[in-house]
């Protein structure tokens, strides 16, 4: 069946199974010495999660026409910082958290010491891939790929979100603060998977970059807002990670914020916003566009 032919369910079901075994493949086997450390890797990487980001990157990817062995490099890289950053989020220094993707957090399962370990060598090891592999067609393309990637990691990006996290704990945020707090927490990541994967294939054009980074920012905010709402009304077993726990914790949240109605409303609109991103591609933009509607749309 062409690609174009397949239904959404189906394509997201296929790469969601590429990923899984491309990460069997590129995580250090559980037998090599240290073997706990490696064990413990393949427990926080494997069997989990939806995989937005990696079908991000794919959706992209079919924007620049990059070929499916590239892109899946990009995201498998852009998976293993998230993975470490679960990790990590999960520590009793962090969140403090004994359930994440319906099993024992990782510190739980091993020890503290060896969540902190795994963390740090998922992060090197996407960095790893990025160098080792020819993803781009030029080299200073791929050494933008890495700087893009480390942006969205670091204090500008995913951890400096997550600092103004722990300090807004206990306290209430604008609107503009906590739009500000997701788009390095949560946004930047989502925005870097897709902005790799498009770089995996042929240079965009000047006139579709920006649509294309506008489509990323607004489905960054969206999914943030979402797991606000589910954190809010769907349950420990539906999620597969402790519901409730921010509002319990004093966590400024969008729910907090505005109110469930209004950040459902939010949501739709920053689904909206994607959609109109989009109107300047053809019809490789489709994936695009059901990523933002699964997105919005989801119920777990």
């Amino acid at each position: 069946m062409k690609e174009a032919e397949t239904g959404f369910g189906a394509w997201m079901g296929a790469i969601q199974a590429r990923m899984e075994a491309a990460l069997a493949r590129l995580l250090p086997q559980a037998q090599l010495a240290p073997a706990r450390l490696h064990e413990a890797m393949r427990y926080a990487a494997l069997e989990g999660g939806k995989r937005v980001r990696p079908l991000l990157a794919f959706a992209a990817g079919e924007l620049a026409d990059a070929s499916a062995e590239r892109i899946e490099i990009a995201a498998a890289a852009v998976e293993l910082i998230h993975a470490y950053s679960l990790v990590h989020d999960d520590l009793p220094c962090m969140d403090d958290d004994v359930l994440r993707r319906g099993k024992p957090t990782l510190h739980v399962e091993y020890d503290e010491a060896t969540a902190l370990l795994v963390g740090d060598a998922l992060q090197s090891l996407a960095f790893q891939l990025l160098a080792e592999h020819r993803i781009a067609d030029e080299a200073r393309t791929q050494l933008e790929m890495v700087k893009v990637l480390a942006l969205a990691a670091g204090s500008r990006g995913m951890a400096g979100g997550q600092q103004i996290d722990l300090e807004a704990t206990g306290c209430s945020l604008t609107l503009p603060e906590l739009e500000f707090m997701h788009i390095h927490k949560t946004g930047a990541l989502i925005r870097a998977a897709v902005l790799l994967g498009a770089a995996c294939g042929r240079e965009l054009q000047q006139n579709e970059k920006p649509g294309l980074d506008r489509y990323a920012k607004a489905v960054g905010l969206a999914f943030q807002v979402v797991d606000d709402v589910l954190d809010y009304d769907a349950s420990t077993a539906t999620l597969g990670k402790t519901a409730g726990k921010d509002s319990k914790q004093g966590k400024p949240t969008y729910v907090s914020a505005i109110g469930i109605a209004a950040a459902r409303r939010l949501a739709e609109e920053l689904r909206g916003q994607a959609h109109e991103a989009l109107k300047g591609f053809d019809a490789r933009s489709r994936r695009l566009g059901e990523l933002a509607d699964f997105i919005v749309l989801r119920k777990f």
